[in-house]
Order: C-alpha cells, then structure tokens, then sequence
C-alpha cells in the first residue's frame, strides 16, 4: 500500500475514492462507527452542547483506514446514527457536518502518510478550533439561542485544556495498534 507525501500527490485521491469499493474498509468503518457510538455513552457532559468524549479516537482511526473520500461519509453515518441511539438533542445538519468536516480532516493528516507527532497535533489543531470552536459555536447559537462568544468562550477553554490529553491519546493508540493494523493489511 503506497504512502503519499500529502494529499496533493498524484494518485492519493484515486486510491482514496477506491476505499469506498473495499468491503475491508467499509466494514472497518462500519465498526469504527459502532466504537465511536459505543465511547460517546461514556462522555461528560460540560453544558449545552459541550461534553467530554473519547469518540475522537474511533474517527481518527477510520480517516487512517478509509481516507477522505470514505471519511465524509462515515462522518454523516456515525452522526445520524448516533443521535438516532442516544439523542441529547435536536438532530442539527450542522453537528452532522461537523463530523464529517473533523474525518476528512483526520484523513488528510493519517491516510496513506507518515504518522507523526505533528501530523496529530496539526489534525487535531484543527479539528478542534476552526471545527469544534469555530463552527460548533455558531451551531449552538443557531439551536440555543445565546450569543455566539457566550459558547466560544466555554468551547475554546474546553478544546484548549483536552487539546494535549487528546494528542496524547491519540498517539498512544496509534503505536498501539499500527504494528497489527499493517499486519492486517490496513
């Protein structure tokens, strides 16, 4: 399986856009979706439409295995289906869209590349302020009605204090399962 410098490479989004056709990687998603449902009944809630979850990592991993082209729409499945298992309020396309924004994101930094410190630190960078802050925000203000700093400044302390937690994490689970991964052919 070829490693691609960026996503700007020749042939990175043709070998991306077969990872829809793989039923190794439809199903790996399928089950990274389950995991993130799964790991988002286990989150804290903090207020209205901020919580702490681990369901990040599920996302990572399916970015890592089905590229950007698959990552959109695991982003779109797990979200709906998330809500449908566990509602904790109003279905918003815009959360939907988040999801999926924070896969393709994750896909452009881990599919088909060298996993680096830095490669997840900038994923997650921006994953979790142009997204989560950024837009989550502006979702929250739309559904909740409070003003939109009134949610940044929660979001934006939130997503700076798990920032380092969530790059750790996502570091260790990556040296934890790469080896096996690639003996599996992922």
């Amino acid at each position: 399986m070829p490693l691609y410098p960026s996503p700007f490479f020749p042939g990175y989004w043709k070998t991306a856009a077969a990872e829809v056709k793989k039923l190794r990687s439809l199903i790996f998603c399928a089950l990274m979706i389950a995991a993130a449902i799964a790991l988002g009944l286990f989150s804290i809630p903090l207020d209205v439409g901020l919580k702490l979850s681990i369901s990040y990592v599920a996302r990572a991993l399916a970015a890592l295995v089905g590229g950007p082209v698959l990552g959109i729409l695991y982003g779109i499945a797990e979200d709906v289906l998330g809500w449908v298992i566990h509602n904790d309020g109003p279905f918003f396309p815009g959360y939907t869209l988040n999801t999926g924004l924070a896969v393709v994101v994750y896909a452009l930094f881990f599919y088909r590349q060298k996993l680096t410190l830095w490669r997840i630190i900038a994923a997650k960078l921006i994953t979790n302020f142009p997204i989560s802050v950024g837009l989550g925000c502006l979702w929250s203000q739309m559904l909740y009605g409070k003003g939109y700093l009134y949610y940044a400044a929660k979001s934006l302390v939130k997503n700076a204090l798990y920032f380092p937690v969530q790059v750790v994490l996502l570091l260790i689970v990556f040296q934890a399962l790469l080896p096996t991964m690639k003996k599996l052919g992922f």
